[in-house]
């Protein structure tokens, strides 16, 4: 009797991982810098040292006429995918 209700109690517990955890949605503090001036404010409270820093003028472009902030937001879209992929590129050289 022991054994059974010890394995029972196994496989709700083991099933409970797979359920949806309901939780509220939370809000996030970080609002993203989706103009020039935005990144720039950005640039100068994360580093004052440097500041703002856009050699190839990449802000100012207007990639498929779809706008300033949305080049903006492609940008960084971009940025984050190929880090990805470089972190990911190392580890399999790693291994």
């Amino acid at each position: 009797m022991t054994v059974s209700t010890l394995l029972l109690a196994s496989l709700v517990a083991g099933a409970s991982a797979f359920c949806p955890i309901h939780t509220s949605p939370s809000k996030s503090n970080s609002a993203l810098s989706e103009s020039k001036s935005d990144l720039q404010a950005l640039a100068k409270k994360l580093n004052p040292t440097v500041g703002y820093y856009d050699p190839l003028e990449l802000s100012d472009g207007d990639f498929w006429g779809i706008g300033n902030e949305a080049t903006i937001g492609f940008l960084r879209q971009s940025e984050i995918k190929h880090g990805r992929v470089a972190m990911a590129a190392f580890v399999g050289y790693c291994v």
